[in-house]
């Protein structure tokens, strides 16, 4: 597998709380203001782990995406339960690069979102108990997103694309 962007953190989802009261500098209130939303996404719908933070200006403070495509390929598509397993085991140490990137900490985001579906159910499931074990600690809100309506919005957030526009969407 291969982890795209810098370097690499070590972090566990049971140091979720510990690190929200770490106290740590923050630097993307600098960069994206006092007032402004920021949120923690995390996709792990079918084979790539990914988490980012957003803010409600439509920037993208970090991006962290780990690619499966070499971990599939000899058996010729997707095997769910390889995806599954591959999220579980680096889904902590992206959100946490994600998290370090963006400058932030838990106690900074304002709500933590993922995909609800549709997707390979084992790789939804781990995506969204991380995700709500992340709000739960941080008390922050829980925002499941329908997978294919992020799809259809991501546009807006990439291309500044304004509403109305017409997309064709294909999954399978």
């Amino acid at each position: 597998m291969q982890a795209r962007g810098g370097k690499l953190a070590q972090f566990g989802l049971h140091h979720c709380q510990n690190y929200c009261q770490s106290g740590r500098v923050k630097m993307a209130r600098h960069i994206a203001g006092p007032d402004d939303m920021i949120v923690l996404g995390i996709e792990t719908s079918c084979d790539e782990t990914a988490a980012a933070v957003v803010n409600d200006k439509r920037e993208i403070l970090s991006n962290r995406v780990l690619s499966q495509l070499d971990d599939h390929r000899p058996y010729g598509g997707v095997v769910p339960e390889i995806a599954a397993r591959a999220h579980l085991e680096h889904l902590d140490r992206l959100v946490a690069e994600a998290m370090d990137d963006a400058g932030v900490d838990f106690s900074d985001l304002d709500a933590v979102a993922c995909t609800g579906g549709p997707g390979l159910i084992g790789g939804v499931i781990v995506g969204a108990m991380t995700a709500k074990a992340i709000a739960f600690a941080a008390q922050k809100p829980f925002l499941a997103v329908n997978h294919l309506e992020g799809h259809a919005l991501t546009v807006r957030l990439t291309d500044d694309v304004a509403f109305p526009y017409l997309l064709l969407l294909v999954s399978g």
